[in-house]
């Protein structure tokens, strides 16, 4: 079990201005931010990104929407990081997501649901590694 996980606000997030109260959340949750940055993803950066979905139908949209704004990428640190990050953002459909979560408070739909969270210590480590180059050792 890793300490770390990563997450992203996405555009509808940041374009909402949802983010500080997000960011806020996050830390009332008993997370540390220890990277965070504020980019426009390049479509290459998406599809890098997203590469594992490269093969599916919803891959050009998930892209596109991804580079339609700026994006808070962040890494963040807690004992048990993962699990308790997923439980904070709740279900991917914001409509079956936990009252509170961030998922329930600041999506809208499936597709524009506000914010990435790794789904494994594995994939914290790789998705950190992706944009800070500090988290490579991970």
């Amino acid at each position: 079990m890793s300490n770390i996980t990563f997450t992203m606000i996405k555009p509808d997030a940041v374009a909402n201005g949802h983010t500080g109260k997000i960011i806020d959340q996050i830390i009332q949750s008993g997370f540390k931010i220890v990277a965070m940055k504020y980019i426009h993803l390049s479509n290459d950066m998406a599809g890098a990104f997203y590469a594992v979905h490269k093969e599916r139908s919803f891959f050009n949209e998930l892209v596109g929407f991804m580079t339609s704004g700026p994006i808070v990428a962040a890494v963040l640190e807690k004992d048990n990081a993962v699990v308790d990050f997923r439980k904070l953002i709740g279900a991917t459909d914001p409509s079956k997501a936990d009252a509170g979560t961030i998922r329930n408070l600041y999506a809208k739909s499936i597709d524009a649901n506000a914010i990435h969270g790794s789904d494994s210590d594995e994939n914290a480590a790789i998705e950190a590694s992706f944009f800070f180059s500090a988290f490579e050792r991970f």
